[in-house]
């Protein structure tokens, strides 16, 4: 049965992978669009994922937005799961392609964490949290034996995975995967554009949030670490901050519209 889902196209689970990526999309737009605003002085903030779903939910009618994005992330995180245990793009048994599935099961739980956060809103529940979660693992984990060891090795494993993020901005991987024949040449080249901006830009984040947690290993010190809002800060912070913000802003917006041509245009299932 399992089989028959994940190899016949327009099943309820690829449905509901497909809105996930368009509430994935979302996410990403909003913290861009914000820190947009923050970038050309028209109000705004540097937010995280979780900030986003804070400001979605003080909309009108952001509880019932809110419910559907939660729907959404959680359709995402089972597709997450099922590319991780049942393997459909066929990564196979070999270290690359456990490396990629089990990458694949990293991205659901932090995603879960994503979904129960937007229920918790949506539900009127969630609060206000002014603590940082980044900062709060990192300290439990610094606590730990070899628990620098152990930060280090997630900083420079989250730097790597940026690069790879530029790999796949710069080389044929995101064409590969998107089924956008019925576009014109021009719209396929726009598509394109805007694909590898978003990518490419969500891979200087996480370098920088990669450099936070190694920082916080080497120094001991878990405020060093950061998760996206605190790698938006440091951009704009920099050296032409605003130009750089505003860049990297325009690049989440992009990658938000990336989430969403995958929701349209991916081919989930293989044969």
């Amino acid at each position: 049965m399992t089989q028959q889902l994940i190899h016949h196209p327009s099943t309820w689970i690829e449905r509901l992978a497909r809105f996930g990526y368009i509430s994935k999309g979302i996410v990403y737009a909003v913290v861009g669009f914000l820190a947009l605003q923050a970038a050309v002085g028209s109000g705004g903030k540097t937010t995280s994922s979780q900030g986003a779903l804070q400001e979605i939910v003080k909309q009108p009618f952001g509880q019932i937005l809110l419910a559907l994005i939660a729907i959404g992330l959680i359709g995402y995180v089972i597709w997450r799961f099922v590319e991780a245990i049942k393997d459909p793009e066929n990564n196979g048994t070999d270290a690359k392609g456990i490396a990629k599935r089990i990458g694949y099961a990293i991205n659901g739980f932090i995603y879960a964490g994503l979904a129960l956060t937007a229920i918790k809103l949506a539900l009127g529940t969630g609060g206000n949290s002014n603590s940082n979660s980044t900062q709060d693992w990192t300290a439990r984990i610094l606590s730990q034996p070899f628990g620098q060891w152990l930060i280090g090795t997630i900083g420079a494993l989250i730097i790597s995975l940026g690069f790879y993020q530029f790999y796949q901005a710069f080389s044929k991987q995101i064409r590969k995967k998107l089924n956008i024949t019925e576009l014109s040449n021009t719209e396929r080249k726009w598509v394109m554009t805007i694909c590898r901006f978003g990518v490419a830009a969500r891979g200087v984040v996480f370098c920088i949030i990669g450099w936070f947690l190694i920082q916080a290993a080497t120094q001991y010190d878990p405020t060093q670490a950061g998760g996206l809002d605190q790698a938006l800060q440091t951009l704009a912070q920099q050296p032409y901050g605003p130009w750089l913000l505003g860049i990297v802003s325009l690049g989440l917006i992009a990658y938000g519209v990336y989430m969403v041509v995958q929701a349209r245009y991916s081919q989930l299932a293989t044969n």
